[in-house]
């Protein structure tokens, strides 16, 4: 249930885009009830523990597997997608703007992300969107930085 985060991973097409779309909306819908000066401590907590509870799910199913990266397992893409969306303004552009481009930075896989994903089981699935989440996150921040996102 944790690695495919509660079946989304089963979805088609594109399990880690639907799972990467609804944890926008689920923290949209979380940070909408938190005070603004508690949301970004909130997801960088909320995040750090997906991925102690992902590596260790994402290990378990793919030795069970016997696929090195299962493309169902998508609480990589849950961990990652947060990342990406820490200290991001609470706008529907900034939440677009954060999807968008960790799935590119996800699908596209620069350097080192790539490479990331040789670390042994769970870790190398998980923390390659982990990385693939700070270059979304550098990104958004630059886009507003330079007023391109507000």
């Amino acid at each position: 249930m944790i690695a495919t985060f509660f079946g989304i991973g089963r979805l088609r097409p594109g399990p880690g885009t639907w799972a990467s779309g609804v944890t926008v909306l689920l923290w949209a819908a979380l940070a909408k009830t938190l005070a603004p000066s508690l949301r970004t401590p909130f997801l960088i907590g909320l995040a750090f523990c997906i991925v102690l509870i992902g590596i260790p799910a994402a290990t378990r199913v793919s030795r069970s597997s016997g696929i090195k990266d299962p493309q169902f397992v998508v609480i990589d893409e849950v961990a990652g997608q947060l990342v990406a969306l820490i200290s991001v303004p609470f706008a529907w552009k900034s939440f677009l703007a954060g999807f968008i481009l960790f799935r590119v930075f996800d699908i596209l896989k620069p350097p080192p992300v790539r490479q990331l994903e040789a670390l042994p089981e769970g870790t190398g699935i998980v923390v390659d969107d982990i990385a693939a989440g700070f270059y979304a996150l550098l990104a958004v921040h630059l886009l507003m930085r330079f007023g391109l996102l507000k």
